[in-house]
């Protein structure tokens, strides 16, 4: 197994640590997140790390964004899990390069939030009680996590949250939020990010045509 890869004509190198799930293939990947993704918006991104990694093991993760480095499970579904996880981790290091451009101006915040009320009334008109968590709350909180993916479960925060968010895990926080519309916006899903949360379709919009001009 061939253990160093690079994509963005060698700017960002892969490390696989340990075997892929058979069936994917890495080359096909990042040609594909190359196809997707401009290199200036993740310019910031150094390496990406493949194998098992206790830590993402420990907090039930895929994936993560640390440092300039992608660590990303190898246990992956096929390769077009992969390019999500790697995506969603890229919207991240995003958030870190031009977090000011993004959350500046306090528009996805308050798209957010509204959302995040509208959620509240959603989850207590269907007999959940919500009374220990802030839903106002825009940072990760991991109780609140719990109440979205174990104790409710995102199948039917699917179907409860269908024409409000893009992803049931785009409701965690407002990190989490954006990075779904990232995904969404260069997955194929821009109709439908326009339509649900159209303060990250115009921000991304606009952070690509700004970029592109350099």
């Amino acid at each position: 197994m061939k253990k160093e890869h690079f994509f963005y004509d060698g700017r960002i190198k892969v490390f696989i640590k340990d075997p892929l799930t058979e069936g994917v293939d890495i080359s096909y990947v990042l040609s594909k997140i190359e196809k997707l993704i401009p290199y200036n918006l993740v310019h910031n991104i150094d390496i990406v790390y493949v194998g098992y990694f206790d830590d993402l093991v420990d907090r039930d993760l895929n994936a993560k964004y640390e440092n300039g480095a992608i660590y990303l499970s190898n246990a992956q579904q096929d390769n077009d899990d992969m390019i999500d996880d790697i995506i969603h981790e890229m919207a991240h290091a995003v958030e870190e390069q031009y977090g000011r451009d993004i959350y500046g101006d306090d528009n996805i915040t308050l798209e957010f939030a509204g959302k995040r009320s509208k959620l509240s009334r959603i989850l207590k008109h269907q007999g959940i009680d919500i009374t220990q968590h802030d839903f106002m709350k825009m940072e990760y909180d991991s109780d609140f996590d719990s109440l979205l993916y174990q104790e409710i479960g995102y199948p039917a925060l699917r179907s409860m949250t269908v024409n409000l968010f893009v992803s049931p895990y785009a409701a965690t926080s407002l990190r989490e939020y954006f990075a779904s519309g990232f995904e969404a916006y260069f997955l194929g899903n821009k109709k439908t990010l326009s339509s649900l949360s159209p303060q990250i379709y115009m921000k991304l919009t606009d952070l690509i045509s700004e970029i592109e001009s350099y």
